[in-house]
């Protein structure tokens, strides 16, 4: 029989989440705190985690509280199949009461089969009406979760689906701004050195752009790298080249 989550662990567990909320962690360090903090809300859970698309599209697992977690995850993403991958593409929340006897997902069943996991719950992160990924709970005992385990967690979900949202959605500006900065850094130093070869030999700003692409090619080099060099030499005694 699943056990019923008590209201005390649930406020505990929502109380976490929203602290998460009131800071300025980092993605995968809230990720993990959010995951911890299911997991212990759960009586008889052995194991939680949030499945994610990563900055290049691609579904991977963050906050895993046990290397079981990943190792099941990686079966459902390498197999196309899975409670979890079912949660997150339904929208809906998924429960999975044996392992050994559930046929829904026949292959990842089988890849799990010597894995300590026997019974999963996996419920949808939605901000708003965008699903950010998935969040689960993995038993080594059948049975552990039922409909009534759902309720709750999917209480869970939707503080901790904010919390994802503004996260990354803070980062992002951070992440654009970086590389902007590393743009402008970039360029600058392009034209310094496009401003030395017009000085130094006589060249307008097309032969010494020209100048410099000739370089980068011969070189195998960016042109950021080979006007870094240039500058550098200036400093020491440039070649007339």
């Amino acid at each position: 029989m699943p056990q019923q989550l008590p209201l005390d662990e649930l406020t505990l567990a929502l109380a976490r989440i929203n602290g998460l909320l009131l800071t300025e962690e980092k993605v995968d360090r809230a990720v993990q705190l959010l995951a911890e903090g299911i997991r212990d809300a759960f009586p008889g859970s052995s194991g939680a985690g949030v499945s994610l698309l990563d900055e290049h599209g691609n579904r991977t697992s963050t906050g895993a509280t046990d290397p079981v977690v990943l190792e099941a995850d990686e079966a459902q993403y390498e197999l196309g199949q899975g409670p979890c991958l079912t949660a997150w593409a339904t929208e809906r929340t998924v429960v999975m009461h044996d392992v050994a006897t559930d046929d829904r997902w026949p292959l990842w069943s089988q890849a799990v089969r010597d894995i300590s996991i026997r019974s999963v719950i996996s419920a949808p992160l939605m901000s708003g009406t965008r699903c950010l990924g998935a969040l689960k709970i993995y038993s080594t005992q059948p049975g552990a979760y039922d409909a009534a385990t759902a309720r709750p967690l999917e209480k869970l979900v939707v503080p901790a689906a904010t919390l994802l949202a503004n996260i990354q959605s803070s980062e992002a500006p951070k992440r654009f701004t970086q590389v902007l900065t590393s743009a402008l850094l970039s360029r600058d130093t392009i034209n310094r050195a496009q401003g030395f070869l017009m000085h130094r030999h006589g060249l307008d700003q097309g032969a010494a752009l020209q100048k410099l692409l000739e370089l980068s090619k011969t070189s195998r080099q960016s042109l950021f790298s080979v006007s870094t060099d240039i500058l550098t030499e200036t400093k020491s005694g440039p070649d007339d080249g």
